[in-house]
């Protein structure tokens, strides 16, 4: 004796559809990307844009650098950053990373004397050209308000702020768009 009643189909769960986790991971990462841009937008509002200021550094070995005159065969990068960041501890190892083949000027906001900053980057193994900037005067000439803070400059002009912890294609990325 065969049953006419038509089989009830259990509905798969939307948890176990590889569609539904697609479209979620997608929304997740569109609504992360808005909230990042539009963080870097809000912390960057108060700094240059367009052409660099004039500005000659005196880094804690005793050189002098010019943005502009530096900036002009290849990008530098322009970064701010404090010894007490924690952000920062994610991010100075990229930097660092890309001072073997980019020329990276690193501005130590905040960070104590000389030899304080020395011992640091000694201690951490970094070799870029850093600037003590102990009282923050030039952190503040240039508007930044978080740190770690990261600027490209080409041919005088400033290509891209970013703030915040970045990846190290993200940074990359901005330096070949630049």
């Amino acid at each position: 004796m065969s049953d006419n009643t038509p089989q009830q189909v259990k509905p798969k769960s939307k948890w176990k559809n590889p569609t539904w986790w697609l479209k979620e991971l997608a929304t997740l990462i569109v609504l992360f990307s808005i909230m990042t841009f539009a963080i870097d937008w809000w912390r960057t509002q108060d700094m240059p844009k367009g052409t660099v200021p004039p500005t000659v550094l005196t880094t804690i070995s005793g050189d002098t650098i010019d943005l502009i005159t530096a900036s002009r065969d290849e990008p530098v990068v322009l970064y701010f950053w404090a010894t007490w960041c924690p952000a920062c501890k994610f991010v100075t190892p990229t930097v660092d990373w890309l001072s073997d083949s980019y020329q990276v000027v690193s501005i130590a906001m905040t960070s104590g004397d000389n030899r304080r900053v020395s011992g640091y980057l000694n201690s951490h193994d970094l070799e870029f050209d850093t600037v003590n900037d102990e009282r923050g005067a030039i952190g503040q000439q240039w508007g930044v308000q978080a740190t770690p803070t990261i600027v490209i400059i080409k041919d005088g002009k400033i290509e891209s702020i970013t703030t915040g912890i970045t990846t190290p294609p993200g940074l990359l990325a901005r330096l070949w768009f630049s």
